[in-house]
Formats: C-alpha cells, sequence, structure tokens
C-alpha cells in the first residue's frame, strides 16, 4: 500500500516536471519569500459535530509585507473517526505584493468563498494517510474599471482541490502525545466553470512539516512550503506562474465542549 501511494507521488511529480520543461518559452516565472502563520481550532458540540475555526496570517519576504488573510468558519461531521465533511464559509483579502501582482490594477481584493470538503483518513504500519478533496464556490471582487475605488463586481468561479497529507512518528510507533512526527502534504487546485480562464491549473502546494503535540488540546507544526501559482491573465501575451516559497507555522488546538453545553 505505501509502495502504491509513492508510485502516485513520483508520477504527479514526473508529469509536473514535464509540463514545467515544455512550458518554459512561453511564460514569465516569478519568486516570492512568504510565511505563512496559521491557527487551527477545532471545537467539539456533540458527540459528531463540532465547529472549525481558523485564521491564516500569510506574508510575503517572509513576514514584513502582506500576502493574504484568510479567515475560514466551518461545520463538522464524523460519522466516524475516518471520516470527516466539513461545510462552511471563507472571508480571503489578496494585496498586491511581488513583482507582478496577481490583480491587473495591482490593487488589493476581497473574495467570498463557500465550500464543502469531505476527508478520508487511514494507516499503514506506522504512517497515517489523510486524503482531502473540496469545492469551492468562490466570489472574486473585481474593478470594473481604474475609476473605481472599491470592487464592484463579484465574479463566481469554481475550483476543485485534492490534498493527500502523509504523517510518520519520529520515535515509537503511533503518534501520541508528546511524541515528535514528521508530516508532508501535497495539494493541487482545478479551476472549473464559464468564469475561469487561462488557469484551469490554479496552483499547487508542496509542504513538509515537524510536529509536536503537548497534550490532547494543542499542538504545533513547523517547516517548509512551496507554492506555485498560475495567474488567471497573461502579460505580454505570456503565462504568469508564481513561485513562493518560504516558512509555515501552524498552531492546532481541540477542546471538547461536551459537557460544558450539557451543563
Amino acid at each position: 500500500m505505501i509502495k502504491k501511494y509513492l508510485l502516485i507521488l513520483f508520477t504527479t511529480f514526473f508529469l509536473m516536471s514535464i509540463h514545467n520543461a515544455f512550458g518554459q518559452k512561453n511564460r514569465i516565472n516569478t519568486n516570492n519569500n512568504i510565511g505563512w502563520y496559521n491557527y487551527f481550532g477545532t471545537y467539539k458540540i456533540y458527540p459528531k459535530f463540532s465547529l472549525h475555526t481558523e485564521y491564516q496570517w500569510r506574508r510575503n519576504n517572509i513576514i514584513t509585507d502582506w500576502q493574504q488573510s484568510l479567515l475560514r468558519l466551518g461545520v463538522n461531521y464524523n460519522p466516524n473517526p475516518r471520516v470527516l465533511f466539513r461545510v462552511g464559509y471563507a472571508w480571503i483579502e489578496t494585496f498586491p505584493y511581488g513583482e507582478y501582482s496577481i490583480n491587473a490594477l495591482g490593487r488589493d481584493f476581497t473574495e467570498h468563498r463557500i465550500f464543502e470538503m469531505v476527508q478520508l483518513s487511514h494507516k499503514e504500519g506506522r504512517i497515517e494517510f489523510a486524503h482531502r478533496f473540496m469545492l469551492e464556490q468562490r466570489y472574486i471582487g473585481k474593478y470594473s474599471s481604474s475609476s473605481v475605488s472599491v470592487e464592484d463586481e463579484f465574479l463566481l468561479t469554481n475550483r476543485a482541490r485534492y490534498m493527500v497529507r502523509i504523517k510518520a512518528p519520529l520515535k515509537g510507533k503511533e503518534i501520541k502525545y508528546k511524541t515528535p512526527y514528521i508530516a508532508f502534504y501535497d495539494e493541487i487546485f482545478i479551476g472549473f466553470g464559464q468564469n475561469v480562464n487561462i488557469n484551469i491549473f490554479d496552483q499547487n502546494r508542496i509542504g513538509i512539516l515537524l510536529g509536536y503535540n503537548f497534550n490532547k488540546n494543542a499542538g504545533i507544526e513547523a517547516g517548509y512550503l512551496t507554492q506555485t501559482i498560475q495567474f488567471g491573465r497573461q502579460i505580454s501575451g505570456q503565462y504568469v506562474f508564481q513561485n513562493n516559497r518560504g516558512l509555515i507555522l501552524n498552531a492546532n488546538f481541540n477542546f471538547d465542549l461536551t459537557k460544558h453545553l450539557k451543563k
């Protein structure tokens, strides 16, 4: 089973390399150094239901400048420990950063997002696997002209995401409290629908992290992230690919409120 997933990952990286090699002549590549500092909180309110809260403080030049601000809220349903469903809402502010701005006018813009997610988990020996499938309905703010000062249009686009995440303990045979572990993930984003422009391939993220759970309520992860974004527009007839690399820091919290709610 492990060999199967390693083969899938190798095939994915190989196909991406081939795509990059043949597309270099008609593309602009730009690079940034980023830092993502994230909070994730889960609050259990019923045996199979919980609330998901999340804020991501995404910075350019490691920490000095804005890249994005992302707030995400959702409701979780766990029919069993291996399956997680989530629906929710996200509010995103994207800022002009780097050599080329995502927005053609060089302005920040707001995005409102509705999402649906399912995550499937399983364990093979010492290794834990998680597969996350997500659909997003994205209402992206646009400026109808350079003369308007705020977004006056919100364009609906759709996006599908798939992430595979692998975790393994650095000591012992399983990840328990106060057990250091290593994690790797790869997530691909695909746009679809009539309002998606040239970036059907939207982006890809790869990260490697070291993690530690202090107790059942709190844990931390830190590591290295790469993010490749394809713009939805061309510059001088060329495709634009933004390559972001940098630090990622996650603070994870889990709280069981069922006893307090019963009281």
